[in-house]
């Protein structure tokens, strides 16, 4: 069957009975692909604006937005296991669909996952797939659309609609050069991540861990996991961004330079004397007062990068171009498989903890990669391509 519906007028649903007769036909098809638009500028919640949905011969543009809408019988929708639901760069708009639900869209194919899978590089754009495989040509025109503003133009909801009417050509090419290729198993594994509720509750213990710092001091790391937990908590009910709060840069200087009154905290990069006497100064003391409080054994700490024993810069070297052979070889992105850390750990290891000792990448990958470590396999070139030798 041909999915791309012809050329027609932008459908738009703006109330409750029209969204669950839309929803109730789609809830027979096998799967419908699903995109949306959201602000997030001014707020630490997304704020959904429009859900674009298409199932096999039609599509429209829910108006979230819409004065009266019950987004209910999409939710139901969502929540039909019979249908599988299909995203691009899933992660944002099932943050959206849990945090309302409390539910990740169940059964779910993120189509940049399959797509790594099926050898389009690490991570294909919407774009690059819609034209390799649906020979589209999507106007980016409308792309920084304000879309909390009504009414939305026809050109707006073309460009919106966009988003989920080629990617039903997209998805079932890719899933059937997955079934071609017996890799249902890969995709399966890759999608783990994004079917775990947990991935999108965002924990303020773990907000420091989003900070790019290279102090490993226990005592800085104490005092910055505190005050990071502190913004989090506070953009959540204020529904702020977080650096409309309290910027970064302002966060590590705190850690590194702890203020112990309203003076010291006053003279921080970033924040004025009304900020520090107020209550949120009152609560950036506290949080600096339980980190330097806590006990040294309990600060966090930043993963330990391996150091990497002389000589073995070559091995590396040596496994990073297997990596890329193989990964060509099996039409499969190089992301899936290794990255730069594992690399180097199973340069110094043979029982190194990564994935790609484990499963199908060790099968792709590192029973080579052992081999080619112990001299076993050579790597050579036959005029411009790399060719690897199998030596005992």
């Amino acid at each position: 069957m041909n999915m791309v519906a012809a050329k027609q007028q932008p459908t738009v649903i703006a109330d409750t009975a029209t969204l669950a007769a839309f929803c109730q036909r789609l809830s027979s098809a096998p799967f419908v692909t699903i995109d949306t638009e959201f602000l997030r500028d001014k707020t630490y919640w997304p704020v959904l604006c429009l859900v674009q949905l298409a199932g096999p011969n039609e599509a429209a543009a829910i108006d979230a937005l819409a004065e009266g809408i019950d987004l209910a019988p999409l939710f139901e929708l969502l929540a039909n296991e019979r249908v599988i639901k299909v995203f691009h760069a899933a992660r944002q708009d099932v943050e959206i669909f849990v945090r309302m639900t409390g539910k990740v869209p169940t059964p779910l194919v993120d189509t940049q996952v399959v797509a790594m899978v099926c050898g389009f590089g690490d991570a294909a754009s919407y774009e690059t797939l819609a034209t390799k495989l649906a020979g589209a040509r999507i106007d980016k025109s409308s792309r920084f659309t304000d879309w909390s503003h009504r009414p939305l133009t026809e050109k707006q909801l073309a460009y919106a609609l966009s988003d989920v009417t080629y990617l039903r050509t997209v998805y079932e090419k890719l899933h059937a050069k997955v079934e071609k290729s017996g890799r249902a198993h890969w995709v399966e594994d890759e999608m783990a991540i994004l079917t775990d509720p947990n991935t999108y509750r965002a924990d303020p213990n773990n907000a420091w861990m989003r900070l790019k710092t290279r102090s490993d001091k226990p005592r800085f790391l104490a005092v910055l996991k505190e005050i990071a937990a502190w913004r989090e908590r506070e953009a959540q009910a204020r529904d702020l961004p977080r650096n409309r709060l309290v910027k970064d840069e302002t966060l590590l200087e705190i850690a590194a330079h702890p203020p112990k009154d309203v003076d010291a905290l006053s003279r921080c990069r970033g924040l004025s004397r009304s900020f520090a006497e107020g209550k949120l100064g009152d609560g950036v003391l506290a949080a600096v007062q339980r980190g330097l409080d806590m006990p040294e054994g309990d600060a966090p700490k930043l993963d330990p990068r391996p150091d990497i024993p002389p000589g073995l810069g070559p091995i590396i070297e040596l496994l990073r171009v297997l990596l890329k052979f193989h990964c060509d070889e099996y039409e499969v992105a190089q992301k899936l498989i290794a990255n730069s850390g594992d690399l180097e750990a199973l340069a110094a290891s043979d029982h190194a903890d990564i994935q790609a000792l484990k499963g199908w990448r060790r099968e792709i990958f590192g029973e080579e990669a052992l081999k080619l470590k112990h001299g076993k396999l050579a790597l050579t070139t036959a005029g411009k391509k790399v060719k690897v030798i199998t030596l005992g």
